[in-house]
């Protein structure tokens, strides 16, 4: 796998300021790229739409947005407030993340 998410596993993602903001925060996704496993067509062509519709050129890549339904249609769409990388702390993660949410 990929050396930086590991350790933005690590240094953000598994600390417990980070869940608790997290809990209260936003509701996590995790897209997965692995280039060493053989993956189903299907999933294949889904994960080459994603990584084109939200401009992944690296990894970690780190998306913020607001999901929104119109009830009325059922529909869905998603407005981007930023996106991020690697950060080695989980204060500066939530920081940088609280300043995308209040824009």
């Amino acid at each position: 796998g990929c050396g930086w998410c590991k350790r933005l596993t690590a240094s953000v993602f598994s600390q417990d300021d980070f869940k608790n903001w997290a809990e209260k925060n936003v509701v996590l996704l995790e897209l997965d790229f692995p280039r060493r496993k053989a993956l189903p067509q299907n999933i294949q062509a889904q994960n080459a739409s994603l990584q084109q519709a939200f401009q992944v050129s690296g990894y970690p890549t780190v998306w913020v947005f607001n999901l929104n339904k119109d009830d009325a249609t059922n529909q869905y769409t998603i407005e981007a407030l930023g996106k991020t990388g690697y950060t080695p702390t989980a204060q500066e993660f939530i920081t940088g993340v609280d300043q995308m949410l209040k824009k």
